[in-house]
């Protein structure tokens, strides 16, 4: 059972500033910190951990103030999902994909449909989950007078039980349209499966659902009009989006092995006894490896917020957006997803290598960071990242946009 608990937000300054906000997300992470190697071995649904996020605010952190939310841009938001995977990679995740799966009805749906999304989200805290793996065409939509049902089977749905709502996606039956609706996540027919059982990522429900019947009016079907899909260049824009929430949170569980480690370094690893010296700090080799790792670490952060700064310009003006632009941001995105992948498994499989054979004791939890990258780093192949680059630097191609570009 979680020990994550912290009543006290209500009592603190409210957050004003980004910098507020990524030290609120600092906090959290503080919190998180305590036992989350713990909760790591446990893997219980993180309700606990959720309630943190909503209690502290950051749930609304994209929200319009005025219905509550902060009023934050995605730079900001990548920072916070940084800060909050630190301490624990599956909350970080969580958060990340709420705040995608939360701005999806602004890129995709019209502005009427966004702006009520958004107003209730942000009124609510709704936390929200996604059934949505477009890979396959495993759910089937089809019509029913003025409903849509969903019908079919998601091998992956992150947030799952612990959502308020959650994204659909299938395709519309005699079709190839994609159909994205907005459910409560204790709709009638949606059943989430307890069947996320990997080894790393452990907290994030990411198992699979089933949806019977999942009903649901047309007129939340994002982006359709008299029940005719309207498009625009920036409805693209959802992947080089969450792939920046990807490389955020693995460069926060590699900033979090780095502290992990050099905590571990500094109070337990001992020097070798060939060394001459009394203090693993002082290992010359120990010294080298966590100077490399660290300007590492920072060259991608730096290129990671550039990137946000880029991205953010594209959802200021989101019908100014044209193929070029977004294709140019997407080699971007496709660029520092390569490196933040290579560096933070890089890191958190090094970090041994300065902390000794005792530091791989279950009860130090250090495995954990390695897990979490290496986990989810699979989610798509990173050779066709840098084939991304490569094509746009030889040949001046632009990615196509596909569901994973």
């Amino acid at each position: 059972m979680s020990t994550v608990t912290n009543t006290d937000w209500h009592n603190r300054p409210a957050p004003e500033s980004a910098q507020d906000w990524i030290a609120r997300a600092a906090d959290v992470a503080a919190v998180l910190a305590t036992d989350a190697a713990a909760r790591d071995r446990a893997g219980a649904t993180p309700h606990a951990e959720v309630q943190l996020l909503k209690d502290s605010g950051l749930v609304t952190l994209l929200g319009p103030t005025e219905h509550g939310g902060a009023g934050q841009d995605w730079p900001t938001a990548y920072r916070v999902v940084r800060e909050v995977a630190k301490a624990d990679g599956s909350i970080g995740q969580l958060l990340g994909y709420h705040y995608l799966w939360n701005w999806a009805a602004r890129l995709v749906g019209t502005r009427e449909q966004w702006e009520h999304v958004e107003a209730e989200a942000a009124r609510n805290r709704w936390f929200f989950g996604g059934a949505v793996n477009p890979r396959d065409k495993d759910v089937t939509v089809t019509e029913d007078g003025d409903d849509l049902v969903f019908t079919g089977r998601k091998t992956f749905s992150t947030g799952s039980k612990v959502s308020d709502v959650t994204v659909l996606e299938g395709v519309l039956e005699g079709t190839d349209d994609h159909v994205f609706a907005i459910v409560p996540s204790d709709s009638p027919g949606l059943t989430f499966h307890e069947d996320w059982d990997n080894i790393g990522q452990r907290l994030t429900e990411s198992g699979g659902v089933t949806l019977d019947s999942v009903r649901t009016p047309w007129s939340s079907a994002a982006g359709y009009v008299d029940k005719v899909f309207q498009p625009r260049v920036y409805n693209t824009l959802n992947v080089p989006t969450i792939q920046l929430v990807f490389v955020n949170f693995y460069l926060g569980i590699a900033g979090g092995a780095l502290e992990t480690a050099a905590a571990y370094t500094r109070e337990k690893s001992r020097s070798w006894l060939h060394g001459g010296h009394e203090r693993a700090v002082d290992e010359p080799y120990v010294i080298d490896i966590y100077g490399d790792l660290t300007a590492k670490l920072w060259a991608v952060e730096a290129l990671a917020d550039t990137v946000a700064a880029e991205g953010q310009k594209l959802h200021d003006d989101p019908d100014a957006v044209t193929e070029q632009t977004r294709g140019d941001f997407e080699v971007r995105v496709a660029a520092v997803k390569a490196r933040a992948t290579d560096v933070a498994l890089e890191i958190s499989n090094r970090i041994f290598e300065v902390t000794g054979a005792r530091s791989t004791a279950t009860a130090e939890g250090l495995d954990r960071f390695w897990r979490n990258v290496r986990t989810h780093t699979l989610h798509d192949p990173v050779a066709y990242k840098r084939r991304e680059v490569g094509r746009w630097v030889l040949e001046g191609e632009l990615p196509e946009p596909t569901w994973y570009s």
